[in-house]
């Protein structure tokens, strides 16, 4: 054969190859890119799945955790209508729901009202999850921890707006970071974990990649993608189980605190008339022992710690179910013997 044509049909055969090498590489490139924009779909799913139930959350912690310190701040006007009492009875502790609750002296009431005074206050300036994480730490916790000294040696009932709040959340992370505490952070920190940011959004450096290891890079971002969404599905179980517990328990709360409401405002009435424990009627020493057992079991009930702060920094913290559902169920039960 001619040389010509041999170098002719070898030429052929070379531009062949290279067409099949050449529609070979750009279907794997385009198979690449579409799973790199699946990878980018599915993480963007993931991230706003999660930012939803969070925002969910804290919007429910928050009304619930502003509710509690109202209920407690509320206590200055019982233990001030309960000392207007003469020679009134020593009240002992009471058993509802199963639960014995141990009676609490007028002065404490008196002291968490001051503190809850002050976070109330210190919430308007506060940023959103401030109020939700009092009541996951217990509103009557984070109000007797108002009272206490903040890192600068200032009471915190000495301070207002957002100073207060956040030497309130150094107090119940453990103390300021310089007193060898957790600080304002492990205070706030209430509601997600550590493991909250991990692989929520994959490196951009996996997105932006190209050219002949593109194939590698989507499979790449793929499991990084399959990985964050392990995280996403636990965080936003334990955070949809928290919404829904911190929901029911307001709802309680709400029901117990609107019957103490009204039974304290025909206390209050009573008393405008006779202050003398002998005197009072049969309802009206009813009355009053009606409220204690409000009371009792209304601060009970804001002492509660919705949240159980997980101590492994990549874990998740744990809704406080057990002791939740105790505390509700003795509410739920006091209302069903006073209505």
């Amino acid at each position: 054969m001619p040389i010509p044509i041999l170098i002719g049909a070898a030429a052929a055969v070379a531009a062949a190859a290279g067409v099949g090498a050449g529609v070979y590489g750009g279907a794997k490139f385009y198979g690449a890119t579409q799973l790199m924009k699946a990878a980018q779909d599915r993480n963007d799913r993931n991230t706003r799945r999660y930012t939803r139930q969070q925002e969910q959350t804290v919007r429910t912690m928050d009304r619930l955790g502003s509710l509690e310190l109202e209920i407690v701040h509320s206590f200055s006007r019982f233990s001030d209508l309960i000392e207007q009492i003469q020679n009134r009875p020593q009240f002992k502790e009471i058993t509802i729901g199963g639960m014995t609750l141990p009676q609490y002296s007028p002065a404490e009431l008196r002291d968490v009202s001051v503190g809850a005074g002050v976070l109330l206050g210190a919430l308007g300036g506060a940023a959103a999850g401030a109020a939700g994480g009092f009541a996951a730490a217990g509103a009557t916790t984070a109000a007797v921890a108002a009272l206490a000294s903040a890192g600068t040696g200032a009471a915190i009932s000495s301070l207002s707006g957002a100073a207060a709040t956040n030497a309130v959340l150094a107090v119940l992370g453990g103390g300021t970071i310089a007193a060898g505490g957790g600080g304002m952070a492990l205070g706030s920190v209430v509601l997600g974990s550590a493991a909250a940011g991990v692989g929520l959004i994959v490196g951009g450096f996996i997105f932006a990649a190209a050219g002949s290891k593109m194939s590698d890079k989507a499979e790449e971002a793929m499991a990084e993608v399959e990985k964050a969404e392990k995280i996403v599905n636990k965080l936003c179980s334990y955070l949809s189980e928290l919404d829904t517990t911190a929901g029911s328990y307001r709802g309680t709360l709400t029901r117990v605190y609107a019957l103490y409401k009204r039974l304290l405002s025909r206390l209050a009435s009573v008393l405008a008339s006779k202050k003398d424990w002998n005197r009072f009627s049969p309802s009206d020493r009813q009355l009053t022992e009606n409220l204690v057992k409000l009371v009792t079991v209304l601060y009970a009930m804001c002492k509660v710690n919705l949240v159980v702060q997980t101590h492994d920094p990549n874990g998740i913290n744990k809704v406080n179910a057990s002791d939740v559902k105790k505390n509700q169920g003795a509410g739920e039960a006091l209302l069903r013997q006073l209505q």
